[in-house]
């Protein structure tokens, strides 16, 4: 069964996605089980606002007519609930939208509901991360709590892609704080290669093969070169470390 991933740089639940909905409902396993939305990311912001990308999420796929509904996984806790787990075998792919990466891979490292995913991965569960949703895939995990560059930024991440940093939001770094694209850049392990998406757009593919759907670009920073490919481009890279 072919792995189904869409990595998106932002812009979760907005109509420019909906390219991205049909790719990825046109490889799961389950086309006709529901998208599984989850928020958890976002939890450490409260309720109102995990409830309000639950909700801009279900319009999203109810616009669409594509079944969808929300997993209310929040803490380590509740990744261990076999209610929550089982939920996994029915849904055709899972949906992590934005928040803090280093949240979202504590609460999912080694828990039963992260080991479903993986598994169901390779049984045709799609994958869809938007922002933390991809920042928490590799080794590290940048805490975006933190705001000092000249500290540590990086927690231990899920490892789905190792030796991989994510920089989600690329074209859009340097004006929420200017240089902070050279500071992110920089503060890269130089064991580890950078996949940055821009905003509105997400690298779709196999952990391979891919290709770019949105408005901007995907790029790859390894060994201190910059590759980048646009909408409709197509490249080969092994990003998921996945025999």
């Amino acid at each position: 069964m072919t792995r189904s991933y869409a990595l998106l740089g932002s812009g979760e639940f907005e109509p420019w996605s909906e390219e991205m909905d049909r790719w990825m409902l046109g490889r799961v396993a389950r086309p006709d089980g529901p998208v599984l939305i989850l928020p958890t990311a976002s939890a450490p912001e409260g309720d109102e606002v995990f409830n309000r990308w639950a909700d801009m999420g279900l319009r999203h796929f109810e616009r669409q007519g594509i079944a969808s509904e929300v997993v209310p996984l929040k803490t380590r806790e509740d990744a261990s609930r076999p209610e929550l787990v089982a939920r996994l075998g029915e849904g055709s792919s899972v949906y992590f939208s934005g928040g803090n990466p280093a949240y979202l891979a504590s609460v999912l490292a080694d828990t039963p509901f992260w080991r479903a995913v993986v598994d169901g991965i390779d049984q045709g569960l799609g994958y869809t991360g938007c922002s933390a949703g991809i920042s928490a895939l590799g080794e590290l995990a940048p805490d975006s709590s933190v705001r000092d560059f000249t500290q540590d930024i990086w927690r231990l991440g899920l490892g789905l892609f190792p030796k991989v940093v994510f920089g989600p939001h690329w074209d859009m770094l340097d004006t929420y704080i200017p240089g902070l694209q050279t500071l992110f850049a920089a503060a890269v392990p130089p064991d580890h290669r950078l996949f940055a998406v821009d905003e509105r757009t997400a690298a779709v593919g196999d952990g391979t093969e891919w290709s770019v759907i949105g408005l901007g670009k995907a790029r790859l920073h390894d060994r201190g070169e910059w590759r980048e490919w646009g909408p409709g481009d197509s490249f080969s890279i092994r990003l998921d470390g996945r025999g």
